[in-house]
């Protein structure tokens, strides 16, 4: 009987080491799995892997970072076309920390831009920026960012089309990076890309066929349109400019801009080829020509600014949040329907970045007043973007959506 006790508590003995062993491996295993999903987050985080970047990480919300030793991406002196509205340094400006400020997302690191990588993903291709004057600012970088690349008799320039589609060519890719001049995106009377001042604005909203045939095979679009839709009210014609049949009715600013996008949307779901084509909508590009709203003194504007605007989530006067709603449901819209437009939504980045105007260094469209030349602030551009600059983040997040799709 003693030998049978011995042997029941050997073999207890065997089974509770082993029941030791088994926690011991499974503690082991639990703590090594946690230390690797936790070493593979700090991974993710200092090197976010490609296919989860875009979808993972909100890249439109983070800070502005000084950083003069990777920018600017390239020298304003430098780039071939260059637009003297844009060339800040050109036309005198001294302070150019502007040009040192790289964007970091709050969960992710935006990928380096990689010219000829890009010039691979659009090999064949073309890449059409549509909208206004700062959609033509952000091609126009896009040109700076990426003809470092390729050798001067490999690439051209050439304006077609009434002179509304300027088309730049990287003939070793067969390449092309175009602007197509449409302001308002829907046929208007401010549709010449040089003559478009007019002092009532009218727009056809329903009428976008004229501008859209020069899209309808392109393999990226970027639109914009929003500042020349800003006014209290805009006349809406139902006919055709010159009938005198036609009918004009005054329509209030976000019901205006709503149906101009409505049918800028209809265009898109029915002549784009969603499996060919990506799509992409700039948001609303925030002005800065009222210093007050940032502490400024009074009647002040953007001149002379040299330095960001800290306040988290700062939001100026001029972007208007119903008309930014307008864009998002009209996207939503669209991806019920099966079409992805990917939102580019620069307004609060830009929001900061009060110092990032030409101001009045800039060439100017017409010869200055005596009265504007004793008071530089009244003619101050706080409306478009220095180069190199803030347009070449909006870049950056494009080509981060292009590369990683």
């Amino acid at each position: 009987m003693a030998k049978i006790d011995q042997v029941v508590v050997w073999i207890w003995g065997i089974r509770n080491t082993f029941q030791s062993l088994v926690a011991i491996l499974t503690t082991l295993l639990v703590v090594t799995a946690i230390y690797l999903t936790q070493d593979a987050g700090q991974a993710c985080e200092q090197r976010p892997i490609a296919s989860d970047l875009t979808s993972k990480c909100d890249l439109f919300s983070g800070k502005w970072v000084f950083d003069n030793e990777s920018y600017p991406l390239y020298k304003e002196q430098e780039c071939t076309y260059m637009s003297d509205q844009l060339a800040c340094e050109k036309f005198g400006r001294k302070d150019l920390n502007y040009q040192n400020w790289r964007w970091k997302p709050h969960q992710c690191d935006l990928p380096r831009f990689n010219a000829t990588a890009l010039l691979e993903r659009l090999r064949n291709k073309r890449l059409v920026f549509v909208g206004d004057s700062l959609n033509r600012g952000q091609w126009v970088s896009m040109i700076c960012l990426v003809e470092s690349a390729v050798p001067p008799s490999l690439k051209s320039m050439h304006t077609t089309a009434n002179g509304s589609l300027n088309i730049f060519k990287a003939k070793e890719y067969n390449a092309t990076i175009e602007f197509y001049w449409a302001p308002l995106l829907v046929e208007s009377n401010s549709d010449n890309p040089v003559s478009h001042r007019v002092p009532e604005r009218t727009v056809r909203v329903k009428a976008i066929e004229k501008h859209a045939r020069y899209w309808t095979d392109a393999d990226i679009l970027v639109f914009n349109s929003y500042l020349w839709w800003k006014r209290p009210m805009m006349n809406v014609l139902w006919g055709s400019f010159g009938n005198p049949d036609g009918v004009y009715k005054g329509v209030e600013m976000v019901r205006v801009y709503e149906m101009g996008l409505r049918t800028w949307s209809d265009w898109v779901e029915f002549h784009v080829n969603s499996n060919k084509t990506q799509l992409f909508f700039v948001s609303m590009s925030p002005i800065h020509e009222s210093a007050e709203e940032w502490g400024g003194a009074e009647g002040e504007n953007c001149y002379k600014e040299t330095e960001q605007i800290v306040k988290q989530e700062y939001w100026g006067n001029g972007s208007i949040p119903e008309m930014m709603h307008v864009v998002e449901k009209v996207l939503d819209d669209l991806r019920t329907r099966g079409i992805n437009v990917q939102m580019l939504n620069i307004t609060q980045l830009a929001e900061y970045r009060k110092e990032g105007h030409p101001s009045i260094y800039r060439k100017q469209w017409e010869p200055l007043t005596e009265e504007q030349i004793s008071n530089p602030s009244s003619y101050a551009d706080c409306i478009h973007w220095c180069l190199p600059g803030v347009p070449d983040v909006w870049n950056e997040l494009l080509y981060a959506y292009i590369s990683h799709q």
